[in-house]
């Protein structure tokens, strides 16, 4: 019972990271697209670096303790499943994708909503993903991994919060609704390290189903969104930053 509560509580403050990066629209109204860009590659860089050290590494571990031989299997279907599971999600969930400028919706507003919608939805194998690495017992490598996407979440809630002001919310009210966002998370810990605490041995395969499931979100919504407007090299070193900060607090932590 306490690594459930311990694992809803990461995820819960992973997600509440939403909120605090959403804090700079008090003061500002407006973010370059290019810093936006570097944020945002960065937040793609941590999450490929927790994915890999903090998901699919343990993974395959674990499979190999619980079924020697078989863990890289198991990570090979868990991960297919999950990034399968965020494509359905994706087809079934009337969302806007993170990238802009194709055929969609006549109103902006509806636009801005419906791209909150698809931050939320990519929110949950986040959660997911910190409530199984808590669910695991390596504490060391849950909490640089709850840390990690944390960190990610931040620039999210900036470009959460200040569209909703461009059409006219006040700062505090978009400052909620970006917090709102990341408040999924803390669901999908919960039930992350629910399972696998109680079913311990499809603990390997949901690492995986975890790490392909943050997978198809960084290469599906985030980093295209980062090439979209003449910043692609930025964000590309945003990405190797991200991930080299992400590698060194799963090293130290870990």
């Amino acid at each position: 019972m306490n690594i459930i509560l311990i694992g809803f509580l990461a995820s819960l403050a992973a997600g509440l990271a939403t909120g605090v990066g959403a804090l700079p629209a008090l003061f500002i109204r407006r973010v370059t697209d290019r810093t936006m860009d570097i944020l945002l590659g960065g937040a793609a860089g941590v999450m490929l670096a927790a994915t890999s050290f903090s998901l699919i590494v343990p993974g395959i571990d674990v499979g190999n303790r619980m079924w020697p031989g078989w863990g890289i299997w198991i990570v090979v279907l868990g991960m297919a499943v999950g990034a399968v599971f965020l494509d359905r999600a994706d087809k079934w969930l009337p969302h806007e994708h993170f990238v802009k400028g194709h055929e969609g919706p006549s109103s902006r507003l509806r636009k801005i909503w419906l791209f909150i919608i698809a931050i939320t939805i990519h929110n949950f194998p986040e959660g997911l993903a910190v409530g199984v690495g808590f669910g695991a017992g390596d504490f060391g490598s849950a909490t640089s991994l709850a840390i990690g996407i944390g960190l990610q979440n931040m620039p999210e809630g900036l470009a959460v919060a200040l569209p909703l002001m461009s059409e006219g919310y006040s700062r505090w009210k978009a400052i909620g609704i970006a917090t709102l966002t990341g408040l999924v998370e803390p669901i999908g810990g919960l039930l992350g390290v629910g399972a696998v605490t109680a079913f311990q041995p499809i603990l390997p395969f949901g690492l995986a189903f975890a790490a392909g499931a943050m997978l198809f979100v960084i290469s599906d919504e985030i980093i295209p969104e980062t090439h979209t407007r003449g910043y692609a090299r930025l964000a590309t070193f945003g990405v190797i930053v991200g991930f080299l900060i992400m590698m060194v607090l799963d090293n130290l932590l870990g």
